[in-house]
């Protein structure tokens, strides 16, 4: 099992920053991937950012150039640097772990980002 603690939302300006952090625990050496996924009322769920164990990282194209993921794999910590807010990215956002072997998904527990214009 892996547990997920994801922090860092708020309220900001369009044009801000912030910083979201998600921290795992338990079964850590199983994971193979984390990222953050983001969520509207009403629609799905989609990916922002991931990063392998590797170091590879992927991005929406809606986010590129704003956004960075980093992982700290001693603190077991993942980061989402967020710059150029846009009221566009106001959601709630889940950090997410996928496991090794059978893809087990695992979810942080969600931090709302609203951004004002």
């Amino acid at each position: 099992q892996v547990r997920l603690v994801d922090s860092g939302g708020g309220l900001v300006q369009a044009g801000g920053s912030l910083r979201l952090s998600c921290a795992a625990s338990g079964s850590i050496f199983s994971i193979s991937a984390m990222g953050w996924y983001r969520q509207t009322p009403g629609k799905q769920r989609e990916l922002v950012a991931s990063i392998t164990s590797g170091g590879s990282t992927n991005y929406a194209d809606s986010v590129k150039g704003r956004f960075t993921i980093s992982r700290d794999n001693a603190e077991n910590t993942v980061y989402l640097q967020m710059n150029s807010l846009k009221p566009a990215d106001t959601a709630v956002y889940y950090c997410n772990a996928v496991s090794t072997g059978v893809p087990i998904n695992y979810w942080g527990q969600g931090t709302q980002v609203t951004v004002s214009s």
